[in-house]
């Protein structure tokens, strides 16, 4: 499969894909912050990468019919999606969230989580809908809250499994 990543972010989720998916090609990264950690992983990792502003719409959806993609995926790509764009790739866009959704859309889920006293908490790979985070759901991993945790540690964790998580969904599609 010929995969789109798209980050606003560090990148961690986007590297981890380029490395663990390798029967698959990233072919193109965008992102939408000019300094996020996901520009420098791309150009060490040799992807081409394109910033767009979040309403650059018709923009987005050329360049991801040009470039051929099979899938698009949402790794820590931090705005929401129009319907749009969304609706020119039905069912070929999944996001890894980090909770056991339907619990805490949206931002600051792994905060939420944290106070709510919930024992477990996790991430959840789902497509992608015009409603926020309440597309169809994949797959999930659990993680549980540790007495001792704090939502850095927490947080640490979630992203240790969304790392294993991600993966598999992606080589499973």
């Amino acid at each position: 499969m010929r995969l789109g990543v798209m980050c606003s972010g560090n990148g961690t989720n986007f590297e981890n894909i380029v490395n663990n998916c390798t029967e698959h090609e990233v072919v193109l990264m965008v992102h939408n912050k000019k300094n996020c950690g996901a520009v420098e992983r791309a150009e060490r990792l040799g992807i081409p990468h394109v910033r767009l502003k979040t309403k650059q719409d018709d923009e987005r959806i050329e360049l991801f019919k040009v470039w051929r993609v099979d899938y698009i995926i949402l790794a820590g790509y931090m705005r929401i999606l129009s319907p749009k764009f969304i609706n020119a790739f039905p069912n070929k866009i999944i996001n890894i969230h980090p909770s056991l959704l339907p619990k805490y859309k949206g931002l600051n889920a792994i905060g939420q989580a944290f106070e709510s006293g919930d024992l477990n908490t996790g991430c959840t790979v789902h497509y992608v809908t015009e409603e926020l985070d309440s597309g169809t759901i994949i797959e999930q991993s659990i993680v549980p809250i540790c007495p001792d945790d704090t939502v850095d540690t927490l947080t640490h964790r979630v992203q240790q499994a969304e790392h294993r998580l991600l993966p598999l969904v992606i080589n499973a599609l």
